[in-house]
């Protein structure tokens, strides 16, 4: 048993660094892919409710998500993504589901019409 535990131990072994390999996770743009499901939804500037419009998309577009935020207003916290489609702009997470590669939203969407 002592001999097992003195050669693990050796300490002439030299360290050599441990490099990630490049992998889908890591190294992607991008979240991910939404489908939107409200019936139509406005694609905000910021992350507010307030905020203006840069215009809107309808239930099961599919849109590249860049970004996902918790937003803290007043306490709450509220969920938002940012998206990249026929509109770039910010879309309250509650109005689409999200899917880790384009054929899953593909699919999911022509599931909604």
């Amino acid at each position: 048993m002592m001999t097992v535990l003195f050669c693990s131990c050796d300490s002439r072994r030299e360290e050599s660094p441990v490099i990630p390999p490049v992998n889908y996770p890591l190294s992607r743009l991008s979240v991910g892919y939404g489908v939107v499901t409200a019936s139509y939804i406005h694609v905000l500037a910021e992350p507010k409710s307030d905020a203006a419009s840069m215009g809107y998309v309808r239930r099961g577009s599919i849109v590249e998500i860049m970004e996902r935020r918790q937003v803290h207003r007043n306490g709450d916290s509220e969920p938002w993504v940012l998206i990249e489609g026929s509109y770039n702009g910010w879309l309250q997470e509650a109005n689409i589901q999200i899917y880790d590669n384009e054929s899953q939203a593909k699919t999911a969407a022509e599931n909604l019409r």
